[in-house]
């Protein structure tokens, strides 16, 4: 029988490394590339045409949900599995916006991954059964582009006045974007609305 052919995104190494491990155990799949930054994603697979990306959320150079659409758009016959250590609600819906077959999480029993990647290549859908509720359950960020952008910002502290000059927008601009961003996540403060914000993937960019 031929094995099925994966490519593996993760900017960790041990973690990549534990996951191909884990996979070539498996005597129906092959691991034929690695890579550690999300902008290197759609030139491996040209390369080794994978019949199936595994790719994690948080990579530098590319995250793995613009990844997902660039694979998708550049070498559709590649299906795409998203393993991440973050399973927020958000990054579920945007990953299966972009064109991703499955979403799990790294935790996933590794018989259940093995599956996972299996039900991929055959053209199904594989999505975490908990986190499929929670996503239906957190519904779409409230947050428009610009309050996004203000409290991805504010992710790293600083005043109005820092995320103004930053932003290229006006102080009182950055305040009623801010304002409006804790009234839609139902916080008290700024650091609590970024808190929400993030724990429900809306801040992913």
């Amino acid at each position: 029988m031929t094995s099925l052919r994966l490519l593996l995104a993760d900017d960790q190494a041990l973690v990549r490394g534990a996951l191909a491990a884990l996979l070539q155990l498996e005597s129906d799949l092959d691991v034929v590339a690695e890579v550690s930054r999300g902008d290197e994603v759609v030139a491996v697979v040209r390369e080794h045409r994978p019949d199936v990306a595994l790719l994690d959320v948080e990579m530098p150079g590319l995250d793995g949900i613009a990844a997902t659409a660039a694979v998708r758009a550049a070498c559709p016959g590649t299906r795409v599995l998203v393993v991440t250590t973050f399973g927020r609600p958000g990054y579920l819906r945007r990953a299966m916006e972009a064109g991703a077959s499955g979403f799990v999480v790294k935790d996933t029993p590794a018989r259940e991954l093995a599956d996972a990647v299996r039900r991929v290549a055959a053209g199904l859908r594989v999505v975490d059964p908990a986190l499929a509720a929670e996503s239906l359950a957190a519904g779409t960020s409230p947050l428009t582009e610009r309050e996004t952008q203000v409290l991805r910002a504010a992710r790293d502290g600083g005043t109005a006045a820092d995320l103004a000059f930053a932003l290229g927008l006006s102080e009182g601009t950055v305040r009623n974007h801010l304002s409006a961003a804790i009234g839609k996540t139902g916080a008290r403060t700024r650091a609590e609305a970024v808190r929400l914000a993030e724990a429900n993937g809306w801040l992913l960019g």
